[in-house]
């Protein structure tokens, strides 16, 4: 059995390709995939743990209802896209908890540019931004992505939890057979490589921004060899003159375009000009929606709890968790938030040992604390090289080919993924 997660804001056709690929290449009846179908839309703003808790339930219904077909679920993997990534890694959590595992094997555990380390902070007034009005506009999901959520009784992050090797979420991915991530080497603008690949550094700034040539070394099984700085730039092209044709078309406003108002010479002017307006009124009507989205799954949210607790429903993950936290976890807490070992602001503690690059990102001590405990699985590292993408995010799943085509770049990631599945 193969399970599919979609990413935030998404839908199950978002991996409709990874389902299509995968059938392609493991045909028959030996392989059931199911693309989760209830934690999505404005159901992502609930939570990591809430979507989880969704996807679980369909899991073990549909399990059940292969058994009533007289068909046996012996070996199980999960795949993410994006948040979907995280959605698996709590829904194992939740399967080993109750048991599912001791009768079913868990085999591959795949994600696909998933913000395991949650997003990382970047020295620039977009990131700054984004940190601000994050949490505040995409619920519960937006402070989990942010890390800023305390989601256990002492304080800690979800992100953190599920990196705990004395948590189960950690040991859930410790008992599958292949644990493979897929990250954007460049151009993610939404997932960048630093979290999807569950680094602490990027050498891809840090050593474009010195013009050197980047190797990647033996730990990882990339998709290509080297991605390689040119030291030596390429003859500049001749600028067209001012107001031709030419001109007008090479103008580098249309990549932030959408697709429906990318229009031909003149159309592309009205356009244009109409941007000082159109710009605004998006961003505004944009706000609007995430505020009350988010309003909207904080109220979800509140019922979610409210019948959680009350007597007779089944005991979720979280409440499990809760009593081992305040049990046993008093304790190391204190320990790791001695303020000798405590970084909450990496910009008050540069580092000594060299300047930071401009672009590196500026991870908090619990974000490196995630990184080290994920980095002691034995994760299989696959790097996706898109260079001709402004944001490669939705190409390495090749997510909406109907409406983009060009996201057909990302077919040969998906079938590396799919040839390497154990069945």
């Amino acid at each position: 059995m193969q399970v599919l997660t979609h990413g935030m804001w998404g839908n199950p056709l978002h991996v409709r390709h990874l389902e299509r690929i995968i059938q392609d290449t493991i045909p028959g009846p030996d392989l059931h995939v199911l693309r989760a179908q209830t934690n999505r839309e404005e159901n992502t703003y609930d939570g990591i743990d809430w979507g989880g808790e969704r996807v679980a339930v369909e899991i073990v219904d549909e399990v059940a209802k292969l058994q009533r077909e007289g068909r046996t679920v012996t070996r199980f993997s999960i795949t993410g896209y994006s948040l979907g990534g995280l959605v698996a890694r709590y829904v194992v959590g939740i399967l080993h908890q109750r048991g599912f595992f001791e009768h079913i094997t868990p085999v591959n555990f795949n994600t696909i540019a998933t913000p395991h380390i949650g997003v990382p902070r970047y020295p620039s007034f977009v990131s700054s931004l984004a940190s601000f009005i994050g949490p505040r506009l995409l619920s519960r999901t937006g402070e989990q992505f942010f890390c800023v959520d305390k989601w256990s009784p002492n304080g800690r992050a979800l992100l953190e939890v599920m990196a705990d090797p004395d948590r189960i979420f950690y040991q859930a991915l410790a008992a599958f057979e292949t644990i493979r991530i897929y990250a954007n080497a460049i151009n993610d603008v939404t997932v960048p490589y630093l979290t999807a690949a569950i680094e602490v550094e990027d050498p891809f700034i840090a050593r474009a921004s010195n013009g050197l040539e980047v190797e990647l070394d033996d730990k990882y099984t990339p998709l290509v060899k080297s991605f390689t700085v040119p030291l030596i730039p390429p003859p500049p092209t001749p600028k067209p003159a001012v107001l031709s044709r030419s001109w007008f078309k090479s103008l580098k406003l249309r990549p932030f375009i959408p697709p429906p108002l990318q229009y031909r010479f003149p159309l592309n002017l009205v356009v244009y000009t109409l941007l000082p307006v159109l710009i605004p009124v998006f961003m505004s009507l944009a706000i609007c929606r995430l505020a009350v989205a988010s309003h909207s799954s904080r109220a979800r949210i509140r019922l979610l709890e409210r019948d959680a607790a009350s007597p007779g429903s089944a005991e979720k993950l979280a409440h499990v968790l809760a009593r081992l936290e305040q049990q046993v976890e008093s304790a190391v807490v204190e320990l790791i938030n001695e303020p000798t070992t405590t970084m909450a602001d990496p910009e008050q503690s540069p580092s000594k040992t060299r300047p930071a690059a401009k672009d590196h990102p500026r991870l908090t001590q619990a974000q490196r604390r995630i990184v080290a405990n994920l980095n002691t699985l034995p994760l299989k590292k696959e790097l996706a090289f898109l260079p001709n993408l402004r944001n490669a995010h939705g190409t390495i799943v090749c997510r909406d080919l109907e409406n983009f085509e060009f996201q057909r770049q990302g077919e040969g990631i998906v079938r590396h993924w799919a040839s390497v599945f154990v069945l």
